[in-house]
């Protein structure tokens, strides 16, 4: 069956033609680390380390790139006191690599614990500060590109004077971006409102700085992407993907340097994943309808009745499709718990009994693993596949009943089949095979959350972290040595 990709830049599902036969070039836009990673960026990359064990399933080499931002995130073009490394900074009272360096612990350790596989280059902004420096450099020298009191911005005008289309991605035209352009105190360095900035010129007081033959300055956020992901995927790659929120500015301004820079489109198929909601609601810390993952994963929150474990709450995820809005609620979530347990105890007959050999299956198993390839290959359609893994689970326990027949080769088939789907696919795993590894693994986040807690003089929750889990008889333990746990 050939593979089906939606394409944000066409509006079209396509046939994916890769540009080397067999081997895939995959860019993700990863997190920016000033603070703790939310459950909506946690579904962004689940999404696409579902279609990454996807493509690897499909017999595709894969090289996954996914980028840590640890420099120069601006929320603006304009006010460099909103670079939010700089802003989590002075709020922690840390250095910037500090914040750095604490966030991405624990983003590395959120993504474990819900069985997400690394990728296989995970580059950083501050180490490819060079190669930024040469792309303004280069764009500068193609005239895509102009410098203005230290800093360097991209010229859209003189983009789309050329005969390229800003906006060609997000589907939006000059007059719009003209017209919704916000009125910033960098705008005045600016030719046209539009320009984004490629370099950015530091003032007295910022901390994360670097030379450059415009002065001392730090990145914009866009050029680190089109660095990245052309330094280990070449100027013109396959898959491009992000959340949705991320399409314009920074997909379209990647898509803009990309051609200025190399004369080509960089990519071949965009990808954006749609957001998370939570009780039908837009997940926002400003109106307190939000939750951590691991607050998810602990039962410490007030809108779920318990904890929910990190296999459940990614089966959860993947009963939705990758470009739908997920909404999260404790009824989907128990839900969930009821299907996910169905399905491993469906697994548990197959592989732990033995049936009687027929020589007529009275369940298709060809057929059946067509539909199942067919689900796959259209668009990464997670919600079908599992409908069509649960008609195999109904087939299962009917099986055990005596109530249907199968044949010896269509039982090694249908093992095979569920185990790659459920376990390698999908990602889930056996609650009961990992309990003890993931049981350490989750409370060591948990001590990590609390001492991040007590160190920010949070203790009303650090002491709540402790008394739940006391409650549910896991006393902590604080030594010289760190905390540990015993469990009675």
């Amino acid at each position: 069956m050939k593979l089906k990709i939606y394409n944000s830049l066409s509006g079209e599902k396509e046939i994916f033609t890769p540009i080397h036969d067999n081997s895939i070039g995959m860019y993700v836009c990863g997190p920016t680390v000033y603070s703790n990673v939310h459950l909506g960026n946690v579904r962004t990359f689940m999404s696409f380390d579902f279609i990454y064990r996807s493509l690897v399933h499909l017999g595709y080499k894969v090289r996954y790139v996914r980028n840590i931002t640890d420099a120069g995130h601006l929320t603006d073009d304009g006010d460099v006191n909103n670079d939010r490394f700089v802003k989590q900074s002075r709020l922690e009272k840390l250095e910037p690599m500090e914040i750095v360096q604490k966030y991405t612990v624990d983003f590395h350790k959120v993504l474990e614990v819900f069985n997400l596989l690394p990728p296989t280059i995970e580059p950083t902004a501050t180490g490819h500060i060079l190669e930024q420096i040469e792309l303004t450099q280069k764009l500068i020298d193609k005239g895509f590109a102009y410098e203005s009191n230290g800093s360097v911005y991209f010229d859209v005008l003189e983009y789309n004077s050329r005969g390229l289309n800003y906006g060609e991605l997000s589907r939006r035209n000059i007059d719009e971006l003209f017209a919704n352009t916000r009125d910033l105190d960098g705008q005045s360095e600016k030719k046209n409102a539009p320009d984004f900035a490629l370099w950015k010129s530091a003032s007295p007081a910022h901390i994360m700085r670097w030379n450059s033959p415009w002065g001392e300055g730090f990145p914009g956020w866009h050029l680190e992407c089109t660095a990245m992901s052309t330094k280990y995927l070449g100027e013109r790659f396959d898959i491009h993907g992000g959340g949705m929120d991320l399409k314009f500015p920074h997909h379209e301004c990647e898509v803009a340097q990309g051609k200025a820079c190399n004369g080509v489109a960089p990519v071949n198929y965009w990808m954006h994943a749609n957001m998370l909601t939570m009780n039908g609601q837009r997940m926002s810390k400003s109106t307190g309808n939000y939750i951590l993952p691991m607050e998810l994963v602990s039962g410490s929150n007030d809108f779920f009745e318990k904890a929910f474990h990190p296999t459940i709450v990614r089966f959860n995820f993947m009963q939705a499709h990758y470009r739908s809005v997920l909404d999260i609620s404790n009824d989907a979530m128990v839900a969930s718990e009821k299907g996910f347990q169905r399905l491993m105890e469906a697994m548990k007959i197959l592989f732990n009994n033995d049936f009687p050999n027929s020589d007529v299956s009275s369940f298709d198993v060809g057929t059946w693993k067509e539909k199942c390839y067919s689900a796959l290959t259209d668009d990464f359609n997670s919600p079908i596949l599992i409908a069509h893994l649960f008609e195999a689970v109904n087939f299962i326990f009917k099986l055990k009943d005596n109530k249907e027949t199968i044949t010896e080769n269509d039982l090694k088939d249908l093992k095979v089949l569920l185990n790659d789907f459920v376990f390698d696919v999908l990602g889930l795993q056996d609650i009961e095979e990992n309990n003890n590894e993931k049981l350490d693994q989750t409370l060591q986040v948990l001590i990590d959350l609390r001492n991040q807690a007590r160190q920010s003089k949070n203790f009303e929750l650090s002491d709540q972290i402790r008394d739940r889990l006391l409650a549910e008889g896991i006393e902590l333990k604080d030594g010289r040595e760190g905390t540990s746990y015993s469990i009675s």
